[in-house]
């Protein structure tokens, strides 16, 4: 059975991992994710976000991330999969499990940096509901796409 955890330091080398997968697989890594990768608790978790895992059993087979941006707003930072669980709606759990916890914490817009190589993620960010918007202040080289959904749109 797949569940869902909040991140600890212990699982750091596993979120390495995770992410370095598909980063190095489209040639993306940049410093900024090893950045992140290498101390996810001082990166992203100090800040005020969060991260979780996706586990079968105690193995970590996913991961995804809310930075806090500001106040009202947060970044979705790194989603991995393990490739041998691709395809079995791991991507989609945790994304909702972000998206209940952006709204637990009373943010109106979630952001999230990608690139267009990434065509099974800007897919999944598109029946969420994400939409393009320009690319500016993106904190990665590589990153030409931008994606972003309010939380609570007006009616």
């Amino acid at each position: 059975m797949i569940t869902v955890i909040d991140y600890t330091d212990k699982y750091q080398p596993d979120f390495k991992r995770l992410n370095l997968e598909w980063l190095d697989k489209y040639d993306l890594t940049e410093s900024h994710d090893l950045e992140i990768l290498n101390d996810p608790s001082g990166t992203v978790i100090a800040g005020g976000g969060c991260i979780f895992l996706a586990m079968d059993g105690n193995k970590v087979i996913g991961t995804a991330g809310l930075w806090k941006a500001n106040e009202k707003e947060y970044e979705l930072v790194k989603m991995a999969v393990d490739p041998a669980y691709r395809g079995q709606g791991i991507s989609k759990l945790l994304l909702q499990c972000c998206l209940n916890e952006a709204k637990r914490l009373r943010a109106e817009k979630l952001l999230l940096f990608s690139n267009s190589q990434l065509k099974a993620a800007l897919s999944l960010y598109e029946k969420y509901g994400f939409r393009y918007v320009e690319v500016a202040d993106a904190p990665f080289l590589t990153a030409d796409v931008k994606m972003e959904l309010s939380l609570f749109p007006s009616i």
